[in-house]
């Protein structure tokens, strides 16, 4: 049975690429420093001490500079490549940050708030195209998935060091922050060899079809849908770790903790589980299951509050494999659709996806929460993710899932 394990383990990680690997390494580097933006709501409310709505202010602002990032940042990385726009972004964002330590007035870290997300988004689809520069061929949904498993490596040390620091000083939060983000646009400059894409070489490749992503119908409609998702899926780590401290009173290390497990099974079990079922059925069914999955996550929220810790945990881990199930088939549809003359465009399209969600749903997560009650926001958002599961699964018939 071990033998099993282990050469199940051994299969998922075998020919992937050199510079994959390099990739998933800075990305895991990257994900350690990401502590901030989730404790930011509690930032605002606990060490600021604003209303909620304020917190809501805050990061929805994140989110509408992320817009206006992931947009640019697609372009961009058409025009340009991914790799310089990586190095800029990270080098610009995590100064910015390391700045929004030392400012206390509201108006002026709203500011921040829009220039900071701005250039974190814009790093985005151009790490999403190095991914698919970088993949051997026939590995890039397993190259895409050990990006998520560096990712949320990164992300379960971050998080739970994030409530550790938040516990001594909130202010700890931006200042690794942002240091981690410089650090990550140097070793992109030193270890991550440069590849020739852009504008440029796409014209020395005009045979190559060159199709934008707005004038994709299936493409169209997939992104309203996963807007819908990725709208609930932030509330998870926006809204939820409030709810948390506020109702629930857990502190923030063993919030920390619960957010933390997250990335941790992530780790575990998400590139052995694609290896084992990615050819089973289609990638529409398990994007469905996940959907609902997900939407489940969210009801634990409304069972009556016996022991808040033992529900936490189980929300989350519903949570995390419902996402283990959906978001790898969102990205392999994504490398599907698009080529290496287009892929700036379709990446930054579905970043957008997600940067609008960060507008949308904490605000009105916050909102929701404060006007009607938590359990209110739980319901609707379960009941949301349930139709969005629906409207995936009618999706079916293309070829393309």
């Amino acid at each position: 049975m071990l033998a099993k394990i282990i050469n199940a383990y051994k299969t998922s990680f075998s020919g992937l690429s050199r510079q994959t690997w390099i990739l998933s390494v800075v990305i895991l580097i990257n994900r350690c420093g990401f502590m901030a933006v989730p404790f930011m709501g509690l930032y605002v409310t606990q060490a600021l001490h604003r209303p909620e709505s304020d917190a809501g202010i805050i990061i929805s602002l994140f989110g509408f500079g992320a817009i206006a990032g992931a947009a640019a940042g697609g372009k961009l990385t058409d025009v340009f490549g991914f790799r310089p726009v990586q190095i800029i972004a990270s080098l610009v964002g995590g100064s910015f940050f390391l700045v929004f330590a030392f400012m206390k007035d509201f108006n002026t870290l709203c500011m921040l708030a829009l220039v900071i997300s701005f250039f974190s988004e814009a790093f985005r689809p151009a790490n999403y195209a190095a991914i698919a520069s970088y993949a051997a061929k026939g590995t890039e949904t397993r190259s895409y998935s050990l990006n998520r498993l560096a990712t949320n490596i990164g992300w379960a040390f971050g998080v739970s060091m994030g409530g550790i620091l938040a516990s001594i000083n909130y202010k700890l939060l931006f200042f690794v922050d942002g240091t981690i983000s410089i650090l990550v646009a140097i070793a992109i400059y030193l270890v991550l060899p440069a590849i020739k894409t852009g504008l440029k070489h796409a014209k020395e490749k005009v045979t190559a079809e060159i199709r934008k992503p707005w004038q994709d119908i299936l493409f169209i409609k997939f992104l309203i849908l996963s807007t819908l998702f990725t709208t609930c899926f932030f509330l998870m780590f926006r809204v939820v770790p409030v709810f948390y401290k506020d109702v629930w009173h857990l502190d923030e290390a063993l919030i920390g903790f619960v957010l933390g497990l997250n990335g941790i099974i992530i780790a575990i079990l998400e590139m052995v589980m694609i290896s084992k079922i990615e050819h089973k059925r289609s990638s529409i069914y398990f994007i469905v299951m996940g959907v609902m999955v997900v939407g489940l996550s969210f009801a634990v929220l409304m069972l009556p509050k016996f022991a808040p810790l033992v529900l936490a945990i189980l929300s989350i881990i519903l949570f995390t494999c419902g996402e283990m199930l959906s978001l790898p088939f969102f990205n392999k549809f994504v490398v599907n659709r698009s080529n290496d003359n287009n892929r700036g465009l379709y990446a930054g399209g579905y970043t957008l996806s997600w940067s609008v969600a960060q507008v949308v749903g904490p605000s009105s997560g916050f909102y929701i929460a404060e006007k009607f009650g938590y359990n209110v926001l739980w319901a609707g958002i379960t009941v949301l993710l349930l139709g969005c599961a629906y409207a995936f699964s009618l999706l079916r018939n293309n070829s393309e899932f």
